[in-house]
């Protein structure tokens, strides 16, 4: 009798032991599923992060390429260090010219322009570029009087910022094909064309079309 209720008292033991055995093995199997999942959760982290990456450096390159071919192109920046293009201009002044203007536009009586220095021009310091304001344009015969200029026989109204007297007087000339007739706003403290002659269209950078700096006189022109 004895004999046989040791197995039954020893069954639940058995049961008992086998199913702590799955129970270990399911834990053992869902650890193993745990790490599995993060490092796949990992994996994709870094490759979501260096796709991002990728795709910034490719971003950055563009501008860069943009800035290139919009500065050597389209538009440039210029700081004014000189009064002769006051008031328009003042010392410390950031301009931006647009070039495409000059390659596809025409320049007129009264633009502003920024140009290769000429080889004539021993005015002071040496510079690359000038930025004077258009007077003469090719075929204008040109002349002043008093602080007064002429073209073509008729008076130039100067309807912007300028100062006089006039200074030093434009002898009578006439402005030859592809050139250009040029002055600063402060007449009488600019080194430009009465001193120097005519300027090639080939040497004009481009036109000023807006002064960014300082933000007190943003000014389209």
């Amino acid at each position: 009798m004895t004999n046989e209720t040791t197995p039954e008292a020893n069954d639940p033991l058995e049961e008992k032991s086998v199913e702590t055995e799955t129970v270990e093995s399911e834990t053992d199997e869902l650890s193993s599923d745990d790490e599995g999942t993060s490092r796949v959760r990992r994996v994709q982290f870094l490759k979501k992060q260096s796709r991002t990456f990728g795709e910034w450096s490719i971003i950055l390159v563009a501008a860069a390429v943009v800035s290139v071919v919009l500065r050597l192109f389209v538009f440039q920046t210029y700081f004014i260090p000189s009064a002769s293009m006051e008031p328009t201009l003042m010392i410390g002044d950031r301009i931006v010219v647009d070039k495409l203007s000059v390659d596809f536009g025409s320049i007129n009586t009264g633009d502003i322009i920024v140009f290769k220095a000429p080889p004539a021009e021993h005015c002071g310091e040496v510079v690359a570029d000038l930025v004077k304001r258009v007077i003469g344009v090719p075929g204008d015969r040109l002349s002043s009087k008093g602080n007064t200029i002429y073209i073509n026989g008729h008076r130039l109204i100067e309807n912007w910022s300028h100062y006089e007297p006039i200074g030093i007087p434009i002898q009578p000339t006439t402005v030859p094909a592809g050139q250009y007739f040029v002055m600063g706003d402060n007449h009488s403290n600019s080194c430009d064309s009465r001193y120097w002659g005519t300027v090639p269209r080939k040497d004009i950078i481009g036109k000023v079309f807006l002064r960014i700096w300082p933000s007190a006189r943003f000014h389209w022109f």
